[in-house]
């Protein structure tokens, strides 16, 4: 989200004022605009730990590799390549588990995506009640989910159902999904 231009949303909060021109429009959007703001900022501190986390993580692939190949030396001590061979697949579970941490940046990234487009859609007074222009927006964030659980839970969103209904499918299609995208029996690919 930080690598976009940011467009400040038209609308602040007037309700701490009480002035006279409040509406729910502008509180939405003053709202639209923090919700934004809050996932930029976990999204950035996120990053900066994950990045250096990243970097330790492939240095230390790098030097288990090294022992793993040394270790087929005969002269080399019998007994360190169990123990290299287990450091680099406990280093393998954590790049899993950076690849899910990406996985979710990207989620963010959209959903503060798609908020700052709704409230610019809600912040302009000729397109806020066009059915079309709802209906465009609906369909750019359904493009940006790349998994059929994604999907399956946007439809059932728009369909009406509740947000524990939907979950509750997306659950149960991406623990599906899941399995095949994120098993250990992968070949990992390090940064």
């Amino acid at each position: 989200m930080s690598s976009v231009q940011r467009h400040t949303l038209v609308g602040s909060s007037s309700a701490a004022q009480g002035e006279p021109d409040w509406s729910q429009i502008g509180e939405t959007l003053a709202m639209l605009a923090l919700a934004i703001a809050q996932i930029d900022t976990s999204l950035h501190e996120g990053n900066q730990s994950v990045d250096q986390l990243t970097s330790s993580f492939t240095a230390m692939a790098n030097n288990t590799q090294k022992i793993l190949e040394l270790s087929q030396n005969e002269k080399i001590n019998s007994d360190i390549a169990p123990i290299a061979q287990e450091v680099n697949s406990e280093i393998q579970q954590a790049v899993i588990a950076f690849q899910f941490y990406d996985r979710l940046t990207q989620r963010l990234e959209h959903v503060g995506e798609s908020l700052e487009r709704m409230g610019h859609l809600m912040a302009d007074a000729k397109e806020r009640y066009q059915p079309d222009s709802w209906r465009s927006l609906q369909n750019h964030i359904k493009g940006n989910y790349t998994m059929e659980a994604e999907r399956l839970m946007f439809e059932h969103i728009m369909a009406g159902n509740s947000v524990a209904e939907a979950l509750e499918i997306y659950h149960h299609n991406f623990d599906k999904d899941g399995d095949e995208t994120f098993g250990t029996d992968d070949e990992i690919e390090l940064f």
